[in-house]
C-alpha cells in the first residue's frame, strides 16, 4: 500500500500509517489527513507538532491521556473540554488519527 505525494511513492502499512517515519513531511501529512477526511487547520498542526516532538523525546507516541493532559494545560481547559476539543479535531480518535497524520507508528493500546 502507499500514497503518492509530489510524484513520490510513500509506503504505508495496511492501516495507512507510514512504514518509514523519515518519509514524513507537511505535504505527506496533508495527504494522510485528506485520506482521513480532515482539513488541516492551525489546531490540527499544533497537535501534530506536539506528537512529533513527544516522539522525538521518548521514541513512543503518547497515550491519549498524556495528549489530553498536555492540550488541557496548553489551552487552559479541563480534561473533559480538552478531550472534546481533540475529538472535534480528530473524530475517529485523537491518538489514532493524529499519530497517523504526524507520521508516527500506531500508538500502543489502540486497536
Amino acid at each position: 500500500m502507499g500514497i503518492e505525494v509530489n510524484g513520490l511513492a510513500i509506503e504505508t502499512d495496511d492501516d495507512g500509517y507510514l512504514v518509514n517515519l523519515e518519509d514524513w513531511s507537511k505535504d505527506v501529512a496533508g495527504k494522510l489527513a485528506e485520506a482521513e477526511d480532515i482539513e488541516m487547520a492551525e489546531e490540527h498542526w499544533s497537535v501534530v507538532n506536539f506528537l512529533r516532538d513527544y516522539y522525538d523525546d521518548y521514541q513512543i507516541a503518547p497515550a491519549v491521556k498524556v495528549l489530553t493532559k498536555a492540550i488541557a494545560k496548553e489551552r487552559g481547559l479541563d480534561k473533559k473540554a480538552a478531550s472534546e476539543f481533540l475529538y472535534g479535531l480528530f473524530p475517529s480518535g485523537p491518538a489514532l488519527q493524529a499519530c497517523k497524520i504526524a507520521g508516527l507508528p500506531k500508538p500502543t493500546g489502540c486497536v
